[in-house]
């Protein structure tokens, strides 16, 4: 199967009752890792990009031709989307340009009207292209690859009118903040979550900052709409951890341990249990 536009799967998790999981990538070893699983778990996923990571990774072009190569190379049969995350203006439209299948225009900081009416271009842009959309309203909290978020409660009217611009998905701050949540959270804001579907007419939402936040609430926020949840601090604990263990027991040290195909396999095989562990959760295993 070809690397595919977020759309149809997201439909499909919203009328089903299931998330997908946003797995963000930073490397080769996240791109083989997530793919390796999401193969066994016959499961779709969404490989989200930060502009960063995009940076980091030799350039939009590369990240989606590394994505194309490895997707094939390893036979992969699900569907599998490559999704720019927290997309600028000018960078949602190079990455469009580069071939990403997904485009997230975050235009939160903005002022509303200038957020709306950008996001309407954006979605013009990218649906004459066949490409998804995501679009968001009241910054998510914490900071992610330089942007960074207060975690505002989004104005429910505000996302109407936003999702009449025909975006594909839809984030809303609800409470949830990027990396790790702290001991005085306040949890996330079902209240609100409701209001938002309602008035979006049934556009799947996604969950940012879905690393920390207790299962109960995943699948809570799973009910009332939310499709798409994006797990990334976790892997990249995950994957720390696992490294600094094999370094600390020495193994780079014994015969060709230092090998950077030995090396950062522990990491590789810790990220996929993180993965394994959230496609359970978000009920998307055999989705495909």
């Amino acid at each position: 199967m070809a690397v595919v536009s977020a759309r149809e799967m997201l439909l499909k998790a919203h009328k089903e009752g299931y998330g997908v999981a946003q797995i963000n990538i930073n490397n080769l070893e996240w791109i083989k890792a997530t793919l390796e699983v999401v193969e066994e778990l016959n499961a779709p996923v969404i490989l989200g990009v930060s502009e960063g990571a995009s940076k980091y990774m030799g350039g939009y072009k590369n990240v989606i031709g590394m994505v194309k190569e490895v997707h094939d190379f390893l036979n992969i049969t699900v569907p599998v989307a490559v999704h720019l995350d927290h997309g600028t203006y000018e960078g949602a439209k190079k990455a469009l340009e580069a071939g990403y299948t997904s485009i997230m225009f975050d235009g939160s900081h903005y002022p509303f009207e200038e957020n709306l009416e950008k996001t309407k271009e954006i979605v013009k842009l990218c649906h004459s292209k066949g490409v998804s959309v995501e679009a968001e309203v009241g910054s998510i909290g914490g900071e992610e690859d330089g942007v960074i978020g207060g975690g505002e409660i989004a104005d429910p009217e505000e996302c109407r009118r936003i999702s009449e611009t025909g975006v594909d998905m839809f984030a809303a701050g609800i409470g949830n903040i990027h990396g790790m949540y702290p001991e005085n959270w306040k949890g996330l804001n079902f209240e609100v979550l409701k209001k938002v579907q309602d008035v979006t007419g049934g556009v799947p939402l996604v969950l940012h900052g879905g690393s920390g936040i207790p299962n109960e609430m995943v699948r809570k926020a799973i009910s009332l709409g939310v499709s798409k949840i994006n797990v990334n601090t976790e892997c990249q604990l995950a994957f720390a951890k696992a490294t600094r263990e094999y370094i600390e027991k020495g193994l780079d040290k014994k015969g060709k341990g230092f090998d950077p195909r030995k090396l950062l396999k522990p990491g590789s095989e810790a990220i996929k249990e993180v993965i394994k562990t959230k496609f359970k959760l978000f009920g998307s295993t055999g989705k495909a």
